[in-house]
């Protein structure tokens, strides 16, 4: 059972200065800015580690997004809820270090709107994750480039925030060059 603090995001102003909490789906349904973070893992062949989100979430459902995504709760840091995320959608343990922070606005068509300062956390791990089924329908390792290439030639099928993310990893490939 989900405690009261797992329903709410941290809401923030522009430099990520939280000011209050709110309920999750009230945030969404109001634009409000919130903290959120994101979870990249690659492998030691330089291979990301895409998931396909579940067919059940409220937005972005079956779309391939980065390995591991969410928000902290009120009272957690962004470094505890990525590596929590990782460990409860992917099933996986490993060090990780933030690369960089982005914000952005996105409206989905059943009204909803993620407008979020997000957290870009990175890590190493090589071998296949234990996905949970409740948050994640598939998952597949690829070459950036490939990434890339399909986000290209298919945007919709890959989550917003993702296609925003490489945008910056695109232009900035030593953030993963395994040092």
């Amino acid at each position: 059972m989900m405690t009261t603090t797992e329903n709410q995001v941290i809401l923030v102003d522009g430099s990520d200065n939280a000011l209050a909490a709110m309920p999750k789906l009230k945030a969404h349904e109001e634009g409000a800015l919130h903290r959120a973070v994101s979870v990249i893992i690659m492998n030691s062949r330089n291979e990301m580690l895409l998931q396909q989100r579940a067919y059940t979430k409220y937005h972005s459902s079956g779309l391939w997004s980065n390995t591991a995504c969410s928000h902290p709760c009120p009272g957690e840091s962004a470094h505890r809820a990525a590596t929590r995320r990782l460990q409860e959608e992917m099933g996986i343990t490993c060090r990780l270090k933030k690369v960089f922070d982005f914000t952005y606005r996105a409206q989905f068509a059943n009204g909803l709107t993620e407008h979020e300062f997000d957290h870009v956390f990175f890590g190493r791990y090589d071998g296949d994750p234990m996905i949970n089924p409740v948050e994640v329908h598939d998952f597949k390792w690829m070459p950036v480039q490939d990434i890339l290439n399909g986000l290209r030639a298919n945007p919709q099928t890959y989550t917003v925030w993702f296609r925003i993310m490489m945008e910056q990893i695109a232009n900035r490939p030593e953030l993963f060059s395994g040092r």
